[in-house]
């Protein structure tokens, strides 16, 4: 591709091959000519004058796109759909008086696209199938390791790593469910006509109605699909676009979501992203590691989560039976959102495949906030041993407030638990109190939380989805 001109990145940095051809000129204007079959197949087969050797002669010249002659098409006429059905039928000139019979623009570029959608929310689910089992993989690993809980980014009760990672999971599950509901409620437009009545098939068919519905569902049935559009104008309902991209922004912001706790946990020094051997973090500090993976993964979702109110204001604008302000904006909006999410879950299975865990760095910083949360079960004891319960809460918050000023002021460790050993009060050995520092007493149910999740919500998911988990790990450009 020459470098003079403007190339986007989602396809040159970010997206996969996959995802690309699906939303590539080769796939879109075959697709277009597996319609132009499908409709002649149709016709000839409710009786209309279409021959099966115009349909072989069409058949033999579905790939074979001169791309040449229909820009120049379109620059004559003015239409890219008839520069594409003179572009076809100078391949199969005997073809060329029935390829596109009865039909309106829309027939193969409304079409198409639900075709290409369908196809890139399979690939979306896959790689979220594919998340979802690293994850698991990752979850199962870490379900007892206890680990510092944050509410407000402030330290709260413990988790476990395995837990977070739950944490994570559940809402790419709720995603998953969303795209499959998307996968499954998709129907053709069909062939409806300019404004959506058929007329044109009517008069083919001499006023037949049920060959007009036998027509859209011979269409249908070619191309995949159970059923087309009950009614419609000359475009299927744009809130179609606006429901489908409003699944992949529920991708995005759940894989903004995990970027950014990864982000977080970067900074804390408890759990990394990947950092390759030759990998520079900074261009001017060298000692640098940052979460740069997690960092476009934040970077591609608010795009994305942007990008998705382009289809909701075309919906919200459309005029009547049809109206072509929609053309343009959904020529991008659509294939980037596709060519983004596919980025995002490429990076975020990338990322989970080889995430650090410093369990050092876990425990220390447990082990700093430790004090403070055994405080409670440490007034228990001491009240069991015959201590005031409102006595013994006061000098606990007294001597946490001089803790923490330790802490915080001077910069020293948390001596919390001597500062109570210290005070007759509660009449607890130093060693006794040590006993209350044990974090796995902290985790609750985590544990048992991950192996329930796991075994009741992610593996039977897993199983019904066994064909997407093959292939190699991803690799991504740059």
């Amino acid at each position: 591709m020459s470098k003079s001109v403007y190339e986007s990145p989602l396809s040159s940095r970010y997206a996969s091959d996959e995802m690309q051809y699906i939303f590539s000129p080769d796939k879109k204007f075959s697709t277009w000519r597996r319609l132009w079959i499908a409709l002649a197949r149709a016709e000839m087969e409710l009786g209309l004058p279409v021959t099966q050797e115009q349909i072989d002669e069409m058949e033999a010249h579905i790939t074979d796109i001169d791309y040449d002659l229909a820009a120049r098409k379109e620059r004559e006429l003015r239409h890219d759909v008839m520069a594409h059905i003179h572009t076809f039928g100078a391949s199969c000139p005997k073809a060329m008086p029935i390829i596109h019979l009865g039909a309106t623009s829309c027939y193969v570029g409304d079409n198409t696209d639900i075709i290409l959608m369908r196809e890139g929310l399979e690939l979306v689910r896959d790689k979220l199938v594919r998340v979802l089992a690293a994850l698991a993989d990752f979850a199962d690993k870490y379900k007892t390791l206890p680990t510092l809980g944050f509410t407000h980014f402030q330290a709260a009760q413990l988790v476990t790593v395995g837990k977070r990672a739950t944490l994570w999971m559940n809402e790419l599950l709720m995603d998953l469910d969303e795209v499959e509901h998307r996968i499954a409620s998709l129907k053709l437009l069909g062939c409806k006509g300019t404004t959506g009545t058929q007329a044109s098939f009517l008069e083919l068919f001499e006023g037949d109605h049920e060959k007009c519905r036998e027509l859209d569902r011979r269409i249908a049935k070619e191309m995949g699909f159970d059923a087309t559009v009950p009614v419609s104008g000359q475009t299927y309902s744009r809130k179609v676009d606006a429901a489908v991209l409003a699944a992949l922004s529920g991708v995005a912001q759940s894989a903004s979501k995990f970027a950014t706790d990864l982000r977080l946990l970067c900074h804390l020094k408890e759990v990394e992203e990947p950092f390759e051997k030759s990998q520079i973090g900074s261009s001017a500090m060298p000692y640098k590691r940052n979460p740069m993976r997690c960092e476009r993964i934040c970077s591609l979702a608010r795009y994305v989560m942007a990008d998705a109110a382009n289809p909701a204001f075309t919906a919200a604008t459309q005029w009547f039976e049809r109206t072509l302000d929609d053309s343009a904006n959904k020529r991008i909006s659509v294939p980037e959102a596709f060519l983004a999410v596919d980025a995002i879950l490429n990076i975020y299975q990338n990322v989970v495949s080889g995430l650090v865990v410093h369990e050092k760095v876990i425990e220390k910083h447990i082990m700093e906030e430790l004090p403070f949360m055994a405080s409670e079960n440490i007034m228990m004891d001491a009240v069991k041993r015959g201590g005031n319960r409102q006595e013994l809460h006061e000098r606990i918050r007294v001597l946490s407030q001089e803790a923490g000023r330790n802490v915080k002021d001077l910069g020293l460790s948390n001596n919390l638990i001597d500062l109570i050993a210290a005070d007759p009060q509660f009449g607890l050995s130093r060693e006794e109190l040590t006993a209350h520092l044990e974090p796995a007493r902290y985790i609750g149910r985590c544990p048992e939380q991950v192996e329930d999740f796991l075994r009741e919500c992610v593996c039977p998911v897993l199983e019904a989805h066994e064909a997407a988990l093959g292939g190699r790990a991803v690799e991504l450009k740059v």
